[in-house]
C-alpha cells in the first residue's frame, strides 16, 4: 500500500457506456475512490445543496461510472464514493468538474482519500496537487475481481 497526502476533492471524462456492448475490445480495470469530508459547523445543509447540484451535473455530463454521497450527520462526516473506467476518466472529470467541486469544497475538509485501483502518475501527480498535508491518501492495486458494468472488465 502507498500512501500519500491528500487535501480536495477528486474529478472525472464524458463517456457513453452504452457504446461499448457488444463491443469485444479490452476494458481498463475501474478505479474506486472513497473520500471521507469532515463537514464545518453549521454548514451541512449548504454542503448538501452543492452536493447536490455537483452531483446532478455529474449524472448529466461526467464519466463516472457511479457516484454516490452519503452522510453522517451526527457525526458531520460524509463520504464520496466514485467509480472511474480509468485514469483518463478521472483527469476529464478534474477538468470538467472544478467549479462544482469548489462550491462543494468550500464547506467541507477531506480528511481521507482510499483509491482502489492503478490510477496512473498523471493521477497520482493531480492528487498531490489537490491535497494539503493534513489528509490522507491510499491507494491499494487490485488484485482480482469482475465488473458486470456495462462497457468495463
Amino acid at each position: 500500500m502507498t500512501s500519500y497526502y491528500l487535501f480536495n476533492g477528486l474529478e472525472f471524462e464524458l463517456l457513453d457506456l452504452f457504446s461499448q456492448l457488444g463491443k469485444e475490445k479490452k476494458m481498463s480495470v475501474p478505479i474506486i475512490f472513497i473520500t471521507t469530508f469532515q463537514i464545518e459547523n453549521g454548514a451541512l445543509e449548504k454542503f448538501k445543496e452543492a452536493a447536490r447540484k455537483s452531483t446532478e451535473f455529474l449524472e448529466t455530463n461526467g464519466p463516472q461510472l457511479m457516484v454516490e454521497v452519503c452522510i453522517d450527520e451526527n457525526e458531520m462526516r460524509a463520504h464520496g464514493i466514485q467509480v472511474h473506467r480509468d485514469s483518463e476518466s478521472i483527469l476529464t472529470h478534474w477538468q470538467m468538474s472544478d467549479p462544482y467541486m469548489r462550491d462543494v469544497m468550500q464547506y467541507i475538509t477531506t480528511t481521507r482519500v482510499d483509491i482502489y485501483g492503478q490510477p496512473n502518475e498523471d493521477v497520482l501527480e493531480g492528487m498531490r496537487q489537490r491535497t494539503s498535508q493534513d489528509s490522507v491518501i491510499s491507494v491499494t492495486p487490485g488484485f482480482v475481481g469482475f465488473t458486470r458494468l456495462p462497457g468495463i472488465e
